[in-house]
């Protein structure tokens, strides 16, 4: 039981950084309709202006954890203003092969400013494990807990609270329509961008004090909140959540009772087998 406990505590960690990816995901292609493959490089430009913030500023935890957030959030804005907005097509294949291309421009950049080297960053508090139910927890995976539902609770505030926030849902339901009453498109799409870049800032700075830390690190992050997406239900909030912690506990449970070496495996083939009946995801319309 005690196992189980420590089985369920690390997915229940792993699946919350997938699910601030895939929300990340779902925003901008709620808005835009399309994917934002540039969203695997906010997960690593997060955990780098983390490292900067701590490291080589020399500022204090939450002033680095906000200007980690902000930073990777103006960075996303820059990347939605200069870089698709000039784009001269609507047409949404281009739009994904623009952010494929100026997502390995920005994983070049992190790589001429910080290097090829692993480095390290420091948890949020001080990593004494503490015992729940006879689980070994680290202070950083209740971080990622907590951390993950304020995010969620802010955005749900946002979008059913805020004038921004309905006229963002209002785009994603309809954007004839909100065009017709005036809905400035560009204010949302930068709006969508700044979204997701907080949400991949934030996932990469939690989860690499748990990893270490590089300039590719975000890539494969990037994938599984992707697949967490896909699972839940591509564009639907709680289907991302759901999709997340689903993915997490199957990684982590396959560890734990199969083999380390299969826990890519297992969680891929699972997500392709409710694919093949329910394409749409779990929670998808």
């Amino acid at each position: 039981m005690n196992d189980f406990l420590q089985f369920l505590f690390s997915g229940l960690t792993n699946g919350s950084i997938y699910a601030l990816i895939a929300l990340g995901f779902c925003v901008v292609n709620n808005t835009m309709g399309i994917l934002n493959f540039i969203q695997v490089d906010f997960v690593t430009l997060g955990g780098m202006l983390m490292f900067t913030a701590l490291l080589t500023i020399d500022l204090p935890m939450v002033p680095g954890l906000l200007f980690a957030v902000t930073g990777v959030a103006l960075v996303a804005m820059l990347v939605e203003r200069f870089g698709l907005r000039p784009a001269r097509s609507d047409n949404h294949l281009i739009l994904v092969f623009i952010t494929i291309g100026l997502a390995i421009i920005l994983r070049g950049v992190i790589k001429l400013i910080w290097g090829k080297n692993r480095m390290a960053v420091p948890p949020l508090t001080p990593d004494n494990p503490i015992q729940i139910m006879g689980a070994s927890v680290l202070p950083q995976a209740l971080w990622i807990l907590l951390l993950t539902l304020i995010a969620i609770g802010l955005l749900s505030w946002f979008f059913y609270r805020t004038s921004l926030g309905l006229s963002m849902r209002a785009v994603a339901s309809n954007p004839t329509a909100a065009a017709v009453v005036g809905i400035p498109a560009g204010r949302i799409r930068l709006t969508s961008y700044a979204i997701a870049g907080a949400l991949g800032g934030l996932a990469g700075v939690l989860m690499t004090p748990i990893t270490t830390l590089s300039y590719d690190v975000g890539v494969l992050l990037g994938l599984k909140g992707f697949a967490a997406a896909i699972l839940g239900g591509f564009g639907s909030f709680p289907g991302a959540i759901l999709g997340g912690i689903i993915l997490g506990l199957l990684e982590s449970l396959s560890a734990g009772y199969l083999s380390s070496a299969y826990k890519d495996v297992v969680a891929f083939v699972i997500l392709l087998l409710v694919l093949f009946v329910r394409p749409k995801g779990l929670l998808g319309k």
